[in-house]
């Protein structure tokens, strides 16, 4: 393919010299001449592992070279990524200055091609910008449609400084945001032999995507040094105690608790998190990552209260309530809490949960219930039937199989509170509110 890339920077020439390696005609762009005099010369702009070779081998082939020209770029090729920067401003949010100049260029040169050309930000952006800054500076500067007159596309990146080579060659992943059809095809041409998943998707999805690979990225190094300053507290050697921690696939290192929803509960996290917090009190260790999840959590459980209530029903019903479908545990139940406090601030409510039979409750469990909601057993009914009978607004607890028809069975005048996300999509007789989606 013919390929332009706006911004010769750290994106944008291991991207062009990889592009051009695999034999594609690369035309890299930038405002800075001597940026592009290196290119041209055979020399990379940046320092990384295996670049510099790669762009004399390229240049050398004729299969990469530089240009201001950003006019002339876009005539002779059929793809323009942009891969320009997107600095923080001081309030930290994101600089779009590069990012509309480049599209004004861009824009400008669509206004004198004749053949489709299909525009890729690769830079790192926001949700919506795409379709708030991105495709609007496109048509106003070309005078054409998106869609109809050129392509549009996210494609994030995700390279390694220091491995940024081997990144691009094999990635984790390859994310295509596409504005239509036509233009996902294009790009997913480019890519075909790659050997890693091909994700498409919509533009604000795949925006969304990079920003929440490095906030996890972020969050792991995080964790692991305030485990290693707590363990070291302790006297414990942190490596060897991560390194255990990481030979667990099917817990630690996996997709498991990675769904958005409601609340965590039950008879361990929330005890041993407060043991940590306690500890580290005592020991004068400051663990913001740690002693913050306690408060998030209670920040979600209000989440799940304040959408019930916006409702302005006072006959309410909920759907399990043990902190678990399958188990009877109530204790910590983020479900219990919130039950407790609608009971609070007076609302008509009537329970269900096939595994929670009061007699046969015993223990600490039983204490829990009792201690919290003492006369929990003239709000229980035996069936959903029951609760679909009384409530203005049903709320979905946990994600029993026995929930998942409830959707479809509500009147309209109804409304319905999802905790769990009991089914995929939001449709139903009556109105949909889920926590997190």
């Amino acid at each position: 393919m013919r390929i332009s890339i706006f911004g010769l920077g750290y994106v944008g020439t291991v991207s062009a010299g990889c592009l051009a390696d695999q034999g594609h005609q690369v035309i890299g762009v930038d405002p800075v001449l001597t940026k592009v005099n290196l290119v041209n010369s055979g020399q990379s702009p940046i320092i990384e592992t295996e670049i510099s070779e790669i762009i004399y081998a390229t240049v050398k082939t004729g299969l990469l070279r530089g240009t201001i020209d950003a006019t002339q770029a876009v005539h002779n090729t059929e793809l323009s990524f942009v891969c320009v920067g997107t600095p923080s401003q001081a309030n930290g949010n994101l600089d779009l200055r590069y990012i509309r100049r480049i599209c004004e260029q861009i824009g400008e040169a669509l206004k004198t091609k004749v053949e489709r050309h299909t525009v890729v930000i690769r830079s790192t952006i926001l949700p919506g910008t795409m379709h708030g800054t991105v495709i609007p500076t496109l048509e106003q500067s070309s005078g054409k449609k998106a869609g109809a007159d050129f392509g549009v596309c996210n494609n994030p990146e995700f390279l390694r400084e220091g491995s940024a080579v081997k990144d691009f060659r094999s990635p984790p992943k390859t994310v295509i945001g596409e504005f239509d059809k036509a233009s996902g095809d294009t790009l997913s041409e480019l890519y075909k032999e790659l050997n890693a998943p091909l994700i498409r998707t919509d533009l604000e999805t795949a925006e969304m995507v990079k920003y929440v690979d490095n906030s996890w990225h972020a969050l792991k190094i995080g964790f692991a040094n305030e485990i290693g300053n707590l363990s070291k507290s302790f006297g414990i050697d942190a490596h060897a105690v991560m390194d255990i921690f990481c030979q667990d696939r099917k817990l630690n290192i996996s997709t498991a608790y990675l769904r958005p929803g409601f609340a965590f509960g039950g008879s361990c996290l929330p005890k041993d998190l407060r043991a940590l917090s306690y500890h580290a009190k005592a020991h004068d260790l400051q663990l913001p990552i740690l002693t913050s999840i306690l408060p998030s959590n209670e920040m979600q459980i209000m989440r799940g209260l304040q959408m019930i209530i916006s409702g302005g029903h006072r006959r309410v019903g909920v759907l399990g309530f043990s902190f678990k479908a399958g188990t009877d545990d109530l204790r910590e139940s983020p479900v219990i809490e919130v039950i407790e406090r609608l009971i609070g601030k007076g609302y008509d409510l009537r329970i269900y949960d096939k595994n929670v039979k009061l007699a046969s409750l015993v223990g600490a469990n039983r204490d829990f219930i009792l201690n919290h909601i003492p006369h929990i057993a003239k709000l229980m009914v035996s069936d959903t039937d029951a609760v679909l009978e009384h409530a203005q607004t049903v709320v979905i607890g946990n994600n029993d199989p026995e929930f998942q028809q409830v959707p479809q069975r509500l009147h309209q005048e109804q409304r319905l509170v999802d905790f769990v996300r009991i089914v995929e999509g939001r449709s139903s007789n009556g109105q949909y509110d889920g926590i997190c989606w």
